[in-house]
């Protein structure tokens, strides 16, 4: 019996690593629970990391909120309380100014792709790292970062160059999005996402910062706002991958990596869907006579981005990690040419 249990256990111990029980990370996201974000990642991607670690480890996404609420994900991750957290940065802005710069560089970049580039080899990702020690304490570890879509701006009136923002009430959350709409002359409304439908329907603004032509389009939002600006002219949400350090550490290098790649790879690939189905929906829509989607010219674009700059500068001044944020955001823009100086 002594010799059984003495080979049992040296059969334990030399038990293959993939036979071995997987590392499951709960992960809160700030994704709500019917977006097509989430069901595109559990269906398509979340299979992906166990095949890319031979099952070592395995990731499950809960819905925004579904833990701890949304800006309070950092605390939690630190805390042990979530093993990591898949968020818009935009929701840490009041725990550091530099979130609001990292999170959505309001009318910045052109497209998800850039600003992935910016997290991925430009130094984004070792900024949110910056940011995410600030209020952590090191407790945090930031795997990567970037967004996934360039937001549309539905419009229940023409909007057709830069000129015409002037006099034009649109919802906007508080901040550095407001900042940018009200320095080109247009009125920012700060209401709730849930009561955009209705304000749209009544009058109550004429334009909303809501989500990408794909989101907007399924909840029915060009019903109200027949006047869509598409591709987008100003928000571009970037989100993080984290994971508590303690858990990060204790992870092999080799599954680390495959962590740090297939987010990027997951992000690149949705980045690329959204992209698909918001220019298909549009290119629908501009065939029919219900809606008339609207794509400003470069020369309304690049306007407001000298205008965006000067909000992105002033808004630097609130921290000195703010600053070297918007620093670290400029070099890279200047690098891909989206600005000559």
């Amino acid at each position: 019996m002594k010799l059984t249990l003495k080979a049992l256990m040296a059969a334990t111990v030399a038990m293959p690593v993939s036979m071995a029980a997987a590392e499951t990370l709960n992960i809160q996201t700030s994704f709500n629970a019917g977006d097509f974000s989430t069901q595109y990642l559990t269906e398509t991607w979340l299979p992906k990391i166990k095949e890319m670690t031979d099952g070592r480890i395995e990731i499950v996404l809960t819905p925004n909120g579904s833990v701890v609420p949304a800006r309070e994900t950092p605390e939690a991750v630190a805390a042990g309380v979530l093993d990591g957290d898949f968020t818009s940065v935009n929701y840490f802005a009041g725990l550091e100014p530099a979130y609001a710069i990292m999170g959505d560089l309001i009318s910045g970049y052109d497209t998800p792709e850039q600003m992935l580039g910016f997290c991925k080899d430009g130094g984004g990702a070792a900024m949110m790292q910056k940011a995410a020690d600030s209020v952590t304490d090191g407790e945090v570890h930031v795997v990567a970062c970037g967004p996934y879509s360039r937001e549309a701006l539905p419009a229940a009136v023409p909007i057709r160059t830069y000129e015409d923002l002037v006099g034009k009430k649109i919802r906007s959350p508080e901040g550095l999005a407001a900042a940018v709409f009200q320095a080109a002359g247009a009125s920012p409304v700060s209401i709730p996402f849930s009561e955009v439908f209705g304000a749209l329907e009544k009058g109550i603004v004429d334009a909303a910062d809501a989500s990408a032509y794909v989101n907007n389009d399924a909840t029915g939002l060009h019903d109200v706002a027949r006047f869509p600006l598409y591709p987008g002219i100003h928000s571009m949400p970037s989100m993080q991958f984290t994971l508590n350090t303690e858990k990060w550490e204790a992870l092999s290098a080799e599954d680390q990596q495959a962590l740090h790649d297939w987010w990027y790879d997951a992000m690149y690939a949705m980045a690329a869907e959204v992209g698909k189905l918001d220019k298909q929906l549009a290119e629908r829509d501009a065939a029919g006579d219900k809606i008339e989607v609207i794509d400003w010219p470069q020369e309304s674009r690049d306007k407001l981005r000298v205008v965006a700059r000067a909000q992105w500068e002033d808004y630097a001044k609130k921290s000195d990690l703010a600053q070297e944020a918007l620093d670290a955001n400029l070099a890279y823009m200047k690098e891909i040419g989206l600005f000559k100086e």
